[in-house]
């Protein structure tokens, strides 16, 4: 292939992400939707410019790797414990029922069992991608909702990646040669296993080991390159090895890295480009839709969308509800699981080249898929109020929400700490001193410092520490910035300060903000950006040097007060001045 046309593809696919994104954006609908709409016109059954779609999907695979390596950071081993009864009860139960609906709809319209068998399957597994873009714009994602749904996905993956073991040793074979399908199935389970305790026992000690010598160098592109080398060569490792898919292997490093002090780091700093290649995802999604092949059978279509944005859900729904979780969790995690994405992809164009499906299959999926993951956002958004018009029925509410005590519920969620909380930005003597006031005044301090050895000195000291950058989200709302009363911004210079204010007020617009800045020109420019209060270096030492001066000389406490007045009235003056130069 050609450079050009490598660029070419990129940027042409980027474009038109950028254009439908901002207009379905625009129209309050999900950015998605654009990117989707983007794939299709400059897919190849559109006028016009038309994308590589096998460069597309390459970078798209990049991005699901990357993304499947941050929600991984974030998902801890106890988080999936924690749910693994519904997890895995609800992953196995709605897969069946999901196979089921689908095998009968493909034998319906006369196809083999084998293919509508398949084509089940292929409908049974959500999309990791867009679940995890749903719940992080809901900020969902660390709720229980967002637990029992990336577990009950985990499951889906790996039952996923037995099934495109076993159908190129089923299909592929020699009609005369029996296939020993046990024997498959036992390899395959004994290579996830293996998968497992290599990456829990060997990775476990050494990659954090690898993140701690890379960080002791403290450039941050070494500490970059060293984290995308990780989750790029695990995944590929895991492939290559255990012959599972690249994005779980990707997902287990995630998981491992998240175990250690790098984890918010590794997330923001070392996957900046994991937003581009995701968007690229959806973008190589759209281009596999024929519009015009949908003509020839909208039945079959209709028939395909109901089993997944109706019955998936119902399934779910019903499943959650008896394990006693809840309607609210049952209704989030039933929608959130109520779209097909890559893996379902993935499996229909193995069949196809396995010749195990007829002509048009492949495209049902694709645009199964374009349509739920269209609608997914918005129904996400309808969960809410859907509850609350629930407990207008009592007594259907009462019967959903028998008992609400299981593992990861809502209310074991909400039963926080009665403490005030407030996040420091920066543990230099500034920082310690305020921590430690907040402490004496019943107010729990989280720290959040960019420096490895003064993150751990503080943690030793008692200290709630987060290390990462505070200009990221993630890394604020690890802190609890959402809850938080206060945040006080010690460290990092007044561009960066000012940056870290902007993005804490959109998260809490409730948030008392004191900053300090170097100098008295950027007070102006800390105060713009949202803070309540900003302490300059240079207006502190002019009031500290004139009370000296003025105790030296025997003026009266009265004398004292004036001065001190009139210094803050001029240094207020000439931070204004210069602010407007």
């Amino acid at each position: 292939m050609h450079e050009s046309e490598l660029i070419l593809t990129l940027t042409g696919s980027l474009a038109a992400a950028l254009i439908f994104g901002f207009i379905t954006q625009r129209l309050g609908l999900s950015p998605i939707v654009g990117y989707l709409l983007a794939g299709v016109i400059v897919g190849p059954y559109t006028p016009g410019f038309v994308a590589d779609r096998a460069v597309a999907s390459e970078f798209a695979e990049i991005g699901v790797v990357l993304l499947m390596f941050g929600v991984g950071l974030h998902f801890h081993v106890k988080d999936l414990l924690a749910v693994r009864n519904v997890a895995i009860t609800g992953a196995l139960a709605q897969s069946a029922l999901a196979t089921i609906l689908g095998a009968f709809a493909g034998h319906i319209f006369g196809w083999s069992w084998s293919a509508s068998l398949v084509f089940g399957l292929a409908l049974s597994v959500a999309s990791t991608v867009m679940l995890t873009r749903v719940l992080v714009d809901n900020q969902a994602l660390h709720t229980p909702v967002g637990r029992i749904a990336i577990g009950w996905l985990v499951i889906e993956d790996i039952f996923t990646v037995v099934v495109l073991v076993l159908l190129p040793a089923i299909f592929s074979g020699p009609s005369n040669q029996p296939v020993s399908m046990t024997k498959v199935l036992a390899l395959t389970i004994a290579k996830l296993v293996l998968l497992g305790v290599f990456a829990v026992a060997f990775g476990g000690r050494l990659i954090p080991k690898i993140l701690n010598a890379v960080a002791a160098t403290h450039s941050r592109e070494l500490f970059t390159l060293a984290v995308l080398v990780l989750a790029l060569g695990i995944a590929v490792g895991s492939a290559l090895t255990f012959g599972v898919s690249m994005a779980l292997g990707a997902f287990l490093a995630g998981m491992i890295v998240g175990q250690s002090e790098f984890s918010f780091r590794a997330a923001t700093d070392a996957l900046p480009m994991r937003d581009a290649f995701a968007v690229l995802f959806f973008v190589s999604v759209g281009m596999l839709l024929d519009p015009g092949a949908l003509v020839t059978s909208p039945g079959f279509l209709l028939l395909t969308l109901a089993i997944v944005l109706v019955g998936k859900p119902i399934a779910a729904f019903i499943i959650v509800i008896l394990l006693r979780y809840g309607s609210k969790i049952a209704l989030g995690v039933a929608v959130a699981l109520a779209q097909i994405g890559e893996f379902s992809l993935i499996l229909v164009l193995v069949a196809d080249q396995l010749k195990i499906l007829p002509e048009g299959a492949t495209n049902l999926v694709v645009a199964s898929s374009v349509i739920s993951l269209t609608l997914n956002p918005m129904l996400y958004r309808l969960t809410g109020p859907l509850d609350r018009k629930l407990r207008t029925f009592p007594k259907l509410w009462r019967l959903l929400n028998r008992t609400v005590d299981a593992p990861g519920s809502a209310e074991a969620e909400s039963t926080t700490s009665a403490a005030y909380r407030a996040v420091v930005v920066g543990y230099g003597p500034i920082g310690q001193t305020v921590a430690r006031l907040l402490r004496e005044g019943g107010i729990e301090p989280v720290i959040i410092e960019t420096n490895l050895e003064t993150a751990r000195r503080a943690r030793t000291e008692g200290q709630k520490v987060v290390y990462g950058d505070a200009t990221h989200p993630d890394v604020l709302d690890a802190a609890s910035i959402r809850t938080a009363v206060a945040l006080v911004v010690s460290g990092p210079t007044s561009e960066q300060g000012a940056e870290i204010i902007r993005t804490a007020r959109a998260m809490n617009p409730n948030l008392r903000v004191l900053a300090r800045s170097y100098y008295l020109k950027e007070t102006a420019l800390m105060r713009d950006a949202g803070a309540d209060q900003v302490f300059s270096g240079e207006g502190e030492v002019a009031l500290a040097m004139t009370e000296y001066i003025l105790g030296q000389l025997g003026a009266t406490p009265e004398q004292m007060d004036r001065e001190r007045q009139r210094v803050r009235e001029e240094v207020f003056q000439i931070s204004r001045a210069n602010s407007r130069r």
